[in-house]
């Protein structure tokens, strides 16, 4: 339910936040300049001895994974710009979907019973969101 109310909460104040903005660029520049202060220095200031060597191992994939986390983010923001909030969060929420998919196809991840039923809830929460939409 915590989780639930954290992903409602987020999504209206993006919503809200981008469309205030007037430009979704805008919106994510600034979130990302003050993230990108932020967690760094937290990293500094907690792993101050070791952060040279842990960023030495992933940093291309870090970079890689950050650039496509601020592009497909973007892309979110920009869609709530354009069309109703309910189905954007909808369609948003599905990537869960398709990263357990991904993770059983590709990764070799089990994909249980636990998982059939989480899936499927998430498919029944979508549908009620653009019913309610």
């Amino acid at each position: 339910m915590a989780t639930d109310l954290s992903i409602a909460a987020y999504t209206v104040v993006d919503s809200v936040g981008v469309r205030a903005s007037g430009t979704s660029l805008g919106y994510i520049g600034w979130l990302m300049i003050l993230e990108g202060l932020a967690i760094p220095a937290y990293a500094l200031a907690t792993r101050r001895r070791t952060l040279v060597g842990q960023l030495r191992q992933v940093a291309v994939r870090g970079l890689c994974g950050g650039v496509l986390s601020v592009f497909a983010y973007g892309l979110v923001l920009w869609a709530q710009t354009r069309a109703p909030l309910a189905p954007i969060a909808a369609l948003r929420e599905s990537s869960i979907i398709v990263g357990a998919a991904i993770g059983a196809l590709f990764l070799k991840e089990r994909f249980g019973t636990a998982r059939i039923a989480a899936a499927g809830l998430m498919v029944a929460g979508i549908g009620l969101m653009l019913y309610a939409g």
